[in-house]
This record gives C-alpha cells, structure tokens and sequence, in this order.
C-alpha cells in the first residue's frame, strides 16, 4: 500500500465518521490551540519587552543611575529601610558625571510625577505625566517633535517657563487650534508651549503621548522633587560597545562623591535595558519551558482518545482487515494503513488547533493591550507534536490489526 493510498482511505474513514473523527481529535485540537494562542502571547511580550520597551523606558544604549532600583522582589523589611535611608540624587551628581564622562557619553536627569494641565480657556488635563528635564534627555531618549522645537540648554539653565506637550496632551487641550505659543499653567505657574511631540502611541495601553516636559530648573521642579533632587541621571554610550565601561565609570564617581569605603556596597543603582528585563527573561524562559510540556499533557490525553477510537474502528474493520490480508495484504500494509489514518486524524485536529489559535491570537491582540506575535517555528512545532501523537497513539490499535488471523477476521460478525 502507498502512502498516497493509504491518505485516501484514512480522509474516507474521517470523512464516514465525522463525529466520532472530531471527539477524537478534540484534545489536540485544544492542546494545539492552548499552545498557539498563549506562545503568540509570550512571543509578542517577548519582543516587546526587548525591543519597544527597552528602547522607550530605558532609551538606546543607556545606562541609568538611580537612587533605588526600578524592580525588586525582596521582600525584607530591612531591605527597603536601608534604601530609603539612600542619599538623593542631586544635579551636582550629574554635572560630575558630565565631568568625568565628557564626550564619551550623553548625560541627561529626569523627574518624573503625575499632575494637572491647564489650558487658557479653563480646560483641564488629569493624570499627565510631568517631567522634569534637561536638553540633553530629549538626545537620549530620541524625542521628535511633530510642531516647534525643543527647548534648550541656556533655557533650562535660566529656569526659562517653556513647555513641550505630549501628542494627546496637546490635542486635549487645544484640539484643532496650533497650541504654540499658548500658555498653560502646571501648578498654578504658566508655561509658553513651544513643542509637540510625535505621537508615540501606548505601553500597555497606557498612553505615552499625555505628557509634559519642562526645563528642570524651572518651577515644575518643586511638583515633582525636592530642591536640587532629580530621580534619575540618564547615561547614554554612543555605541553598545561603551555601556560596560560606561557603567564603571560612573560607579567609581558616585561612589567618590558617597564617600563609600571598598568593603561597603553601593548606595545606587546603575541599571540598564538587559539588567532591568533579567526578571522577564527568566519568566520568559520558564515560560517557553513550561506551556509546551502543559500542552503536552493535554495532547497525551488526546492521543489515548485517539488511540481507543483506532481500537474500536479496528475491531469494527476486522472483516475488512481479514479480506484484505486474504487478498494478499501484508501485516506493514495494514499496519502502515492504520498508522496513517491516526495521523491523518490527529495532523487533521493539529490544523484545527493552529487555526483556531490564530483567530484567538487575533482577538487577543483586538481587544487588549498584549502584544502578540505568531511564529512559525512555534507553528511547526505544534503540528510535529499534534502528528507525532496520532502517529504514537496508532502503533497499538496498528500492531493489533496487523496480527489478526485471516480466517478468524472473516467469521467476525
């Protein structure tokens, strides 16, 4: 028998018994599906959280000084005492670092707190994110404005009352009209808007583009910190090669100005992209490592499903079977026939799974936040295993037919 051969009578058995086919595929139809639909989900984190949010959050081959890290999981009381007892960062820390850097990196401070915007005719902004900045964090965080311009160094040193609006800040204030050169007041205190940022869309479905940076000696200052304190000094290397010796020299003049002994620990953080996405590397890993096998126990269940519907479609062939071993066929040739109806069925029930996965992945991607991205490698994968369960389910109800004898296969009523 051939395999082509042995294909046909296979999609005539399913198609005979198209109920009984389905029950039997169904786990892995599930499995599949489960598999698809969560590893498009992970996938799409995956790339999102190296690629976009790496770039947006930490900026492009930055290194970022902070007074305690960004994320922990150390519960210890202790622990976070001792963080809060850290100095605060100050701007004579970056005007060091500018020092002792000089052209080899860009280095810029940052702010940050939620506030209130006010347009001039009374129209107000909640929970817009206020930043406190320098020139230079607009070169670091590669910011383009869409109207206007970016204010300067020589206005931020003079503490000048100038504004650059987020795309959705903007447009909730002003809507149609051209918001430069209008005045809106953050904290009570006016500022001339001067620049619109590009749209940048969400993070999460949290929107990027309600924002408000200013200069971070002007009077947003008092909203967001202490006077002379910055939250973050942003550190940016020209080139990826620079961030390693990026981040020791600016480890050593920190802990110079600390005046930190050898034997006590840092009293700062220096982060980076790689460094503060570890903890989603390894979810990511676990990840990857885990629903496969969760799959595949969903799939074994599928593939004894399989396997006792190939018994019972044996036992109701069996005078099929002893007429064609009479005829001349071969124990391989019922057991390759067998074998190729069971992963006819199941690579049927595989097919269903990726497709059904894709549609959810779809929906998913519609009506949340969550990224999502399909591979085909993953693809692939769910359909080897989906076929290499009905090829495993089939060996027994295949070695079982193939042993009948003949002439006890015709007396089967």
């Amino acid at each position: 028998m051939t395999r082509r051969e042995g294909i046909r009578l296979a999609l005539a058995q399913i198609r005979a018994q198209k109920l009984k086919s389905f029950f039997a595929v169904l786990g892995v139809i599930i499995g599949v599906m489960f598999l698809i639909t969560v590893v498009s989900v992970v996938e799409g984190m995956n790339r999102y959280m190296t690629e976009d949010f790496a770039r947006t959050v930490y900026g492009l081959n930055t290194v970022t000084l902070r007074r305690t890290p960004s994320v922990s999981f150390n519960d210890d009381a202790a622990y976070w005492r001792a963080l809060r007892r850290r100095p605060r960062l100050t701007f004579q820390d970056a005007d060091a670092l500018r020092a002792r850097l000089g052209a080899d990196a860009i280095v810029g401070v940052e702010s940050e707190s939620n506030g209130r915007l006010e347009g001039p005719d009374g129209t107000e902004v909640e929970n817009v994110q206020l930043t406190a900045a320098d020139a230079d964090y607009f070169r670091i965080r590669e910011y383009e404005v869409e109207k206007g311009r970016l204010f300067s160094i020589p206005e931020d040193r003079a503490a000048a009352p100038v504004v650059v609006l987020g795309f959705e800040a903007a447009d909730r204030l002003f809507g149609a009209l051209n918001p430069l050169g209008r005045t809106v007041k953050i904290g009570g205190s006016p500022f001339e808007v001067i620049g619109v940022l590009k749209k940048q869309g969400t993070l999460f479905g949290i929107s990027l583009d309600n924002m408000a940076i200013a200069p971070a000696h002007s009077s947003i200052a008092r909203l967001v910190n202490p006077h002379g304190v910055v939250d973050n000094i942003l550190m940016r290397s020209p080139n990826p090669e620079g961030i390693a010796a990026l981040k020791v020299a600016a480890e050593e003049v920190m802990r110079t100005r600390h005046a930190l002994r050898p034997t006590e620990p840092n009293d700062f953080e220096l982060e980076t992209a790689d460094e503060s996405l570890s903890f989603w590397t390894k979810i990511s890993r676990i990840l990857f490592i885990a629903f496969p096998a969760l799959v595949g126990i969903a799939l074994v269940v599928g593939g004894m499903v399989i396997m006792n519907i190939m018994l019972v479609s044996v036992t109701e062939r069996t005078r099929e079977i002893g007429i064609r071993k009479a005829l001349g066929a071969r124990r391989r040739d019922i057991v390759l026939q067998v074998l190729i109806e069971s992963a006819v069925l199941s690579g049927l029930g595989a097919f269903a799974g990726i497709l059904i996965g894709i549609v959810l992945a779809g929906i998913v991607r519609a009506v949340s936040p969550l990224p999502v991205a399909l591979s085909p490698v993953w693809m692939t994968v769910a359909a080897s295993m989906g076929i290499g369960v009905g090829v495993l389910a089939g060996i027994y109800p295949a070695a079982r037919a193939s042993r009948l004898d003949p002439v006890v296969a015709l007396r089967y009523e």
